[in-house]
């Protein structure tokens, strides 16, 4: 009988870890060492490694920006915001500092997050522009129609007066006559196209409920 040798302090800690899980922590950490060298090389304008990188990364990244964005055309354009910050900043990547996913989801999320304030403040603006055009055109359908109920009670009241009272009113203030004019006008004494005026103004005020 073969009897198996007492197993190092790190050996049962070692056997406890799954095949799969292992072979998956060393692949990231191979990829993220890939994806490293890669971002180096764009810091260089390296075109074939940016499109590598566009390649094992994009739909990552895509992903990360609809979740935020909820829409796939802005994410879309997001995106390639994203690739197009990546290609021009990619020289200030420090591995020092985090893997290259982070980095990359990090310029994803800042660049979502900016587009989402951005339809925000766009929206607001387009509200307010709808409310203040709304609002001007309501003020000058809401004077339009105080003039011509002005036009129309005033109308009402010429109705009420003489029609000697009416005339002379009309011409000395439709008309733009002087009262000189409307004497003359009419053939009458200018004492009496006064009295005409003034009887029909006063007729007239209280037609209108002037005090």
């Amino acid at each position: 009988m073969t009897t198996r040798p007492p197993a190092a302090e790190g050996d049962s800690f070692q056997s406890a870890i799954p095949p799969r899980v292992d072979s998956a922590v060393t692949a990231r950490a191979a990829e993220s060492l890939e994806l490293a060298a890669l971002l180096e090389r764009c810091g260089q304008s390296d075109q074939q490694a940016f499109a590598e990188l566009y390649d094992r990364t994009s739909a990552r990244v895509f992903g990360l920006v609809l979740r935020v964005l909820h829409d796939p055309g802005y994410a879309e354009e997001t995106t390639q915001e994203v690739y197009l910050q990546i290609w021009r900043t990619a020289a200030n990547f420090d591995p020092a500092k985090g893997s290259a996913v982070t980095w990359l989801m990090t310029l994803a999320h800042r660049r979502a997050v900016d587009r989402v304030r951005a339809e925000q403040a766009h929206a607001q603006r387009e509200v307010a522009y709808g409310t203040s055009t709304l609002g001007n055109e309501f003020d000058e359908v809401t004077e339009e129609v105080g003039r011509r109920l002005e036009q129309q009670a005033v109308l009402q009241g010429l109705a009420t007066l003489t029609e000697t009272q009416r005339e002379a009113i009309s011409l000395a203030y439709f008309g733009g006559r002087t009262y000189a004019e409307v004497a003359a006008y009419l053939g009458v004494g200018l004492p009496t196209v006064k009295s005409r005026i003034r009887d029909g103004l006063t007729r007239l005020k209280k037609s209108l409920g002037v005090t």
